[in-house]
């Protein structure tokens, strides 16, 4: 009695969901795109496995690590539906090497619709497309910057240790990268060829 219950409820909880966006979006063109020795992915363990269903996926071709050669932005939306999934994002270098990991909720790439509503809820059909559309943004040309480190910014000790901070300084092509997480959440990463590692260089705004 208590299988069938849960089974009920399990369906339940499926049918609740959209069915999966069956366009998946891979933008090949390359117009676009922690403190220190913190492992990569310092989030959380991904909760869904390797066999869930992809429902959006949207990469991107942009130099970051290495002045002649191209890395690969990607972030893959899997889950049993839109706003119950999760989105890792990579980086990986010309090489086939995972430079960078990180998984996102799909509530981390809804939060901020928050700042779009005119009431107090939204509906699916309204939650959906914005989620698709950040998914879209996430690897714009607005959120790379060149160098990735400038005299106008501001030192953050608590993200980057110093020694690294001003190697980068020093460097007028190093390419940062920035990104929303939740709703105020805005993140800058950056290649360090000191480290020879992604590292976390500050908050948006930083």
């Amino acid at each position: 009695m208590r299988h069938a219950l849960c089974s009920v409820l399990l369906l339940f909880v499926l049918g609740s969901c959209s069915r999966p966006d069956s366009t998946r979006i891979e933008s090949s063109d390359t117009a676009i795109v922690a403190a220190p020795a913190e492992p990569l992915d310092t989030t959380r363990a991904p909760a869904v496995n390797a066999q869930s269903d992809t429902l959006k996926t949207v990469q991107r071709q942009r130099r970051f690590s290495s002045p002649s050669a191209e890395d690969e932005f990607k972030l893959v939306l899997r889950g049993p539906c839109l706003l119950a999934g999760e989105a890792t994002f990579t980086i990986t270098n010309s090489g086939g090497e995972t430079i960078f990991r990180e998984v996102l909720s799909a509530a981390d790439l809804e939060a901020s619709m928050v700042y779009e509503m005119k009431g107090n809820t939204a509906t699916q059909a309204e939650r959906e497309p914005f989620v698709r559309r950040r998914m879209d943004d996430f690897f714009a040309d607005k959120n790379f910057r060149t160098p990735a480190v400038t005299a106008k910014d501001t030192y953050q000790a608590d993200t980057i240790d110093r020694t690294t901070w001003d190697d980068l300084l020093r460097r007028p092509d190093s390419i940062g990268f920035q990104y929303l997480v939740g709703k105020e959440d805005g993140r800058r990463i950056a290649w360090s060829p000191l480290k020879q590692q992604v590292v976390r260089i500050g908050s948006v705004g930083g």
